[in-house]
């Protein structure tokens, strides 16, 4: 099995005022959505023989440097990651202030905004996995010809046999306006196999009453395979063969929820992957979560209970 997930990777620095203006400490690390549901995925897949990839075009600076030896000493296969020289990665700083997160980002002249500019690279990435993940911000950081290249790629893929996954983690602010976001998700949806939304980006996005309407419209787009994540609300999911919901745990005191959706998106396709039940694959995903919120950062270094992945910190 080889999966390989198509996104950008960042640089994340992490960390905020900690009571003195003296005193201000930050955390460099790695991280973007697609990489943090590829973190999670390891943990359901056998490295003996499966594959975890990751496609992105980076720069030829150091911080370029430490972010490909980073995925690769994490047992993440970069071979098809493209250099362009004079370009650099994006960059966001998450701080903690009054018990919630704030962003702030430098992606504009990022390097992944050009990983479809080569359609041979990315056509040839796509023919060699089993399994392909992608998200909104993927497509959301595209220019227009990049982006319908990569839903046409994904749409011959799944076509094929493939599976294509993708959670919509729609991004307002990275689009041009709502119209354009719900097109190009929905072409997208289209274009998949499973697709992990959340219910509070389709609410606020396509204005769905509950998650129930979220199924239906992706149903309805011909996706075989649906689980709607609702924070700490139940998780309903549909497919052809099964369908109910799983309640959240209780009790989950979060102490920071970034990279909390990818994560179940991870530990879900990484159950679905190796033949579990959906039922299954969201009590895996869901679990998955719980543990992650309760740690600082996007990447828990626990993301393979068994050890069978070694995790190496930017």
């Amino acid at each position: 099995m080889r999966l390989l997930s198509i996104g950008e990777v960042m640089i994340e620095m992490s960390g905020g005022w900690h009571g003195s203006s003296e005193s201000e400490a930050w955390r460099l690390g790695f991280a973007g959505d697609t990489l943090n549901t590829l973190w999670y995925v390891r943990a359901g897949l056998d490295p003996e023989r499966d594959e975890a990839s990751y496609f992105t075009t980076l720069g030829d600076d150091g911080f370029s440097d430490r972010i490909a030896e980073f995925l690769g000493s994490n047992g993440i296969e970069i071979g098809a990651i493209r250099r362009i020289p004079g370009k650099r990665p994006g960059l966001y700083l998450i701080e903690q202030k009054d018990g919630d997160r704030r962003f702030t980002y430098w992606r504009d002249t990022s390097a992944a905004r050009q990983l479809a500019d080569d359609e041979d690279a990315l056509r040839q990435a796509i023919a060699s996995a089993d399994c392909i993940y992608l998200s909104g911000i993927t497509l959301a950081i595209l220019p227009a010809a990049g982006r319908a290249l990569l839903v046409d790629l994904c749409g011959e893929a799944n076509s094929a046999g493939k599976t294509v996954a993708f959670d919509p983690n729609i991004r307002p602010a990275l689009w041009s306006g709502l119209e354009d976001a719900r097109e190009a998700v929905m072409r997208l949806a289209a274009a998949a196999t499973i697709v992990l939304p959340s219910f509070d980006d389709e609410t606020a996005v396509f204005g769905d009453a509950d998650p129930q309407t979220t199924i239906e419209r992706y149903r309805a787009a011909g996706v075989a395979e649906i689980a709607v994540k609702n924070g700490p609300h139940a998780i309903a999911f549909c497919s052809n063969d099964e369908e109910g919901t799983v309640d959240a745990l209780p009790n989950v005191k979060p102490v920071d929820a970034t990279g909390a959706g990818d994560s179940f998106n991870g530990a879900y396709l990484g159950a679905r992957l190796t033949g579990a039940s959906m039922r299954e694959a969201v009590e895996a995903g869901r679990d998955m979560a719980a543990r992650v919120v309760g740690v600082h950062g996007a990447l828990a270094d626990f993301a393979d209970p068994s050890g069978r992945w070694s995790a190496k910190r930017g």
